[in-house]
């Protein structure tokens, strides 16, 4: 089974990957909630583009982007594949009872063009930084320690329960084990009763690992007050006047946006 870890490609030489981790969580954190904000269709261009740059500058691989697009991308698609047809009053087009309109056609590219954006740029994020180092910045700009445990635990684990899962699935099936149902997409009773063993069996494994987990950890000190010094994030090559300046370019870039549409509402 293929492990899409959001940092595979964390070693990679670039602008971005050399942005200190702080600076760069802050910076993009900020045109994320910025996009987020938009509502102007004539912005969605604009955003898309300075994704677009960024991703150059990341060197990240195309394959990268496009791997973890399709679930999401699904997603939306299903959510708004049908407001053309749904949503407004101005009828561009009809055929029968089909009609194209206007309103809902606008709305479905103001979606989906503020969602690309934002979960690109939610890759550059994480796909640029190692997760710990990703958590320490967090960590050292506010973040409780317990948090960010629990961000490198659900991280570190939710792979290990996609393999179980897996691997039940492929015992399940070895063990004659086939999906049936009168209707597509609508299994028997049967098949629920199996796969509903299936969850109740992967949440019992879980819930037994985090308990062995825990008690490792304990035994090996968790929870006590640190006593040598404190883990720091790592130096890079760029001297902080750069980490700074693309700090700043970032906050004037999401500020530019959050500006042009209130003068848009205004």
């Amino acid at each position: 089974m293929r492990r899409y870890e959001l940092d595979e490609f964390a070693g990679l030489d670039s602008l971005i990957h050399r942005w200190e981790p702080r600076c760069k969580l802050v910076g993009l954190l900020s045109l994320i909630f910025a996009f987020a904000w938009v509502e102007n269709l004539r912005l969605v261009p604009l955003m898309l583009g300075v994704t677009a740059a960024l991703y150059l500058l990341s060197r990240l691989p195309l394959t990268f982007l496009t791997t973890r697009l399709q679930y999401p991308g699904l997603f939306i698609l299903a959510v708004v594949g049908l407001l053309p047809f749904l949503s407004g009053s101005t009828v561009i087009w009809q055929w029968g009872m089909l009609s194209l309109r206007q309103e809902g056609i606008e709305a479905m590219l103001l979606i989906a063009g503020r969602f690309l954006a934002i979960v690109v740029l939610s890759l550059i994020l994480f796909g640029t930084t190692p997760f710990l180092n990703t958590v320490r910045a967090l960590q050292s700009l506010g973040l409780p320690v317990i948090l960010a445990d629990m961000l490198l635990l659900s991280y570190r684990y939710l792979f290990e329960i996609a393999a179980m899962v897996t691997t039940m699935q492929q015992a399940m099936q070895l063990r004659g084990f086939r999906q049936t149902g009168r209707f597509p997409f609508l299994p028997s009773g049967k098949t629920l009763r199996q796969l509903a063993a299936l969850v109740g069996t992967l949440l019992i494994r879980s819930y037994e690992q985090s308990e062995r987990l825990y008690k490792a950890m304990r035994l090996r000190g968790y929870g006590r007050r640190p006593v040598g010094p404190q883990s720091v994030l790592p130096q890079h090559a760029l001297t902080w006047r750069w980490h700074l300046l693309g700090l700043l370019l970032s906050g004037l870039t999401a500020a530019g946006f959050v500006l042009a549409e209130l003068q848009y509402i205004s």
